[in-house]
């Protein structure tokens, strides 16, 4: 594989060979698609930087980083308010005739350029980031859990699979708000409806984080503007899901997710408060009726993203991990600071392992 470096001027002459990649590419995660990458792409990427892979006069792999100063960051911005969407199941797209480890390669040559010290690697899996050359000077894994959808034949034998304390809570939850009328999931049928539904659902999303102390997700101007932007860009190539949930007359909340090949994305969601009994559970609710409808559209997975909340693990039928790294250089000076942290981190372990193990004797 011949690998070519270059700057950009024009995103739509990109846009066609992503695409084109895209479409042939095995692998791909809804966040590997141009409606995600290239969403507001003119502000996201001010310095950007692509890396094709090239096979026999054809392109079999295509990289996209943004530059800032000397650290390049795949298929981000580098600015903390543009990046607080939060990619996920991200990497290089590659091409099924691509060469073995070609996504590695084009992250190894982007580093190797001259005035590069840090490669961020945002959301990719572990493998992708140790083939990526350097060292790891940051790691955090996070789990991702989801529902296979296929491992039940339907709702009640996918309940069935639940543990006894879930089961019970979906029951009590169920029977609370059935007394409203037939609890049911309703997806928006335009861009307009969709606008207004993301942004009741952003109100409710905000309320309830302000109430523990937090920010929530859609706290920024620019968060909003990529959002609304990208809502119209996925609903017209049928990969926006956006949802309404209800019992009866009564609102339980909205879910907003993407739908790509045979995988739903569950991304974030804005449920109602329901403070006149323990036994309401709008977010369970919620999720059981997306994964029913998800299994019965003939979709695969329905992936909850990364993060460990009691509900995905509660739903899940297996998990995936991502991780989040900054490489750096094996010469680099950070290298050596990192290393003697993870061997550090590494003793401290086995010693509290060893602990573990003479108190349990």
């Amino acid at each position: 594989m011949r690998i070519e470096i270059s700057g950009l001027r024009e995103f739509g002459k990109l846009e066609a060979l992503w695409r084109a990649l895209e479409a042939e590419a095995p692998d791909v995660s809804f966040f590997q698609t141009w409606t995600w990458v290239g969403c507001l792409a003119e502000e996201r990427f001010t310095d950007p930087v692509v890396v094709h892979g090239h096979e026999g006069g054809r392109t079999v792999a295509l990289a996209l980083f943004n530059r800032r100063a000397e650290t390049l960051f795949l298929t981000e911005s580098g600015d903390p308010d543009l990046d607080s969407v939060f990619i996920e199941h991200n990497g290089p797209l590659v091409s099924a005739s691509a060469e073995p480890g070609a996504a590695a390669l084009l992250i190894r040559a982007a580093a190797a350029q001259r005035g590069i010290r840090r490669v961020v690697l945002s959301g990719v899996s572990p493998a992708l980031a140790a083939a990526s050359g350097g060292v790891a000077a940051t790691v955090v894994d996070r789990v991702a859990p989801h529902v296979e959808l296929a491992l039940h034949a339907d709702e009640a034998a996918y309940l069935a699979s639940r543990s006894a304390n879930t089961r019970a809570q979906l029951r009590r939850s169920l029977r609370h708000f059935t007394r409203h009328g037939p609890a049911a999931i309703t997806r928006a049928s335009g861009v307009g409806e969709a606008l207004c539904w993301l942004e009741e659902l952003m109100v409710l999303h905000q309320e309830r984080w302000h109430r523990a102390g937090a920010a929530g997700a859609f706290a920024t101007g620019p968060v909003r503007r990529f959002h609304a932007a990208l809502l119209a860009r996925a609903m017209a190539r049928g990969e926006l899901d956006l949802a309404r949930v209800a019992a009866g007359e009564v609102l339980l909340g909205y879910l907003y997710g993407f739908r790509y090949r045979d995988t739903l994305s569950a991304y974030q969601s804005g449920f109602c408060r329901f403070e006149e009994s323990n036994d309401a559970r709008p977010g369970l609710v919620a999720h059981l009726l997306a994964i029913t409808a998800a299994r019965q559209a003939g979709l695969r997975r329905y992936d909850f993203l990364a993060g460990a909340a009691r509900y995905k693990l509660s739903l899940a039928t297996g998990a995936t991990t991502l991780s989040w790294q900054t490489r750096v250089s094996a010469r680099s000076p950070l290298a050596a600071l990192a290393l003697a942290r993870g061997l550090a981190r590494r003793l401290r372990d086995r010693l509290s392992a060893g602990r573990a193990r003479m108190e349990g004797d």
